[in-house]
């Protein structure tokens, strides 16, 4: 169901989201007690939840292709986060582990964002955050990556 009201295209949704998320990742990297990327942290939390997954289940979860997930798995590693290993069912799948390191950094990285979070939802309501939260994920469900993958490959179709 498409919002035809008239004040719906005045509201410049696409402006707003991309300044907010620049601004956003920019005030992270700023951030001198953190030791890691947003990304890093991302990889980190998706480890948190299940230790030892497949470098391309958590770059689908990261919305990221190979080539991605492989360089964020490599730096990762050099910065002895995380360590790669040899899936042993199939020599050429790796699993993602995090290391000592990797699981306090994850500690602090997962207070770091319930800070940032409390700062992005000051002021408004729980149900305005569902709110909020509803409309971004639908976005992920409108233009899924692999849509947006087949317009890249062919936009003639």
């Amino acid at each position: 169901m498409r919002n035809k009201s008239p004040e719906a295209k005045h509201h410049r949704l696409i402006y707003l989201l991309n300044v907010a998320q620049r601004r956003l990742q920019r005030w992270i990297a700023a951030q001198r007690s953190s030791e890691v990327t947003p990304a890093q942290a991302g990889l980190l939390f998706i480890l948190g939840k299940q230790d030892g997954v497949l470098m391309g289940e958590a770059g689908a979860a990261l919305d990221m292709g190979p080539a991605g997930i492989s360089g964020l798995v490599d730096r990762s590693a050099a910065a002895r986060l995380v360590e790669r290993r040899a899936d042993r069912e199939d020599g050429r799948a790796f699993r993602v582990w995090l290391t000592p390191k990797g699981r306090t950094v994850l500690a602090q990285a997962r207070a770091d964002t319930a800070a940032i979070n409390a700062t992005l939802t000051e002021g408004f309501t729980s149900a305005e955050i569902d709110i909020v939260a509803r409309w971004l994920t639908s976005i992920q469900d409108k233009f899924p990556r692999d849509s947006i993958r087949d317009i890249a490959r062919d936009p003639e179709e």
